[in-house]
Order: structure tokens, then sequence, then C-alpha cells
């Protein structure tokens, strides 16, 4: 798996690795039990202050993604969420409402949404 920062984007660096390995579980390129780069090769590699990556690892085990193996490394976790169904539903309709917002600052119809997200759709795993 390859990680990318851009250094001009809004975004913190931070968030932008947590969103990338979060992705990254749900399109199929990372697996549960798969092995993270340490955070100093992780650091070396995008040349980026190893806190930022520790702080990446951290929140993404904190909220269950990832997982510490002392002395073994970082690892992605096996799926399922110790959050409450409706706290998932929560926040996947306030992203949901965000993105929505953005389409229509953006000018895209209804139908255009609703076809880009069917066809992103595509992109990912989905649990039966």
């Amino acid at each position: 798996m390859e990680f990318a920062v851009n250094t001009s984007d809004r975004e913190p660096i931070y968030r932008q690795l947590a969103e990338q390995v979060r992705a990254a579980i749900a399109r199929g390129q990372l697996t549960a039990g798969d092995r993270l780069p340490s955070v100093r090769e992780l650091s070396r590699t995008l040349v980026v202050n190893p806190n930022t990556i520790a702080r990446t690892y951290t929140d993404l085990e904190r909220e269950g993604v990832l997982h510490t193996r002392p002395g073994l490394g970082v690892f992605v976790a096996a799926p399922g969420s110790e959050l409450t169904r409706p706290v998932r539903k929560k926040r996947l309709v306030e992203r949901i409402d965000g993105l929505l917002t953005e389409a229509v600052h953006l000018a895209f119809t209804r139908d255009e949404t609703r076809e880009l997200i069917e066809d992103r759709m595509t992109q990912f795993q989905w649990k039966t």
C-alpha cells in the first residue's frame, strides 16, 4: 500500500493518512491482519514528522481500525465496530450531508450525484 500526502491541502496530514487507510480497507487493498509500515519507516518515506504518523495510528487504533502488537508493529484490525448502530448511523449521515452539500455547491443535479455515487460504490467491498 502506497501512502501519499499533499502538504498544500487544507486537510491535516494525519487526517489525509487516516482517510487513505480507511479507504484502502474499504476497497479491500488492506485486510485484517495486514501489517502497516512502522512510524519511523512511513515518516521517512513521506518526509513527515514521526509524531504525525503516530497520531494517525493512535486515532485509527482508538476507532478500532488498527491494533498494535508490542514489538511486532501496527496491524489492520478485524472488522467489527465497537460503536452502537445509532452512533454509526449518525456519523454516516453527517458525512453524507457534507457530500450532498458539496454536490449542490458544485452544481451537480440529483441524478448526476446519484450516478456518481453508484459508480463509486462499485470500487468498494460490501458485506452482504
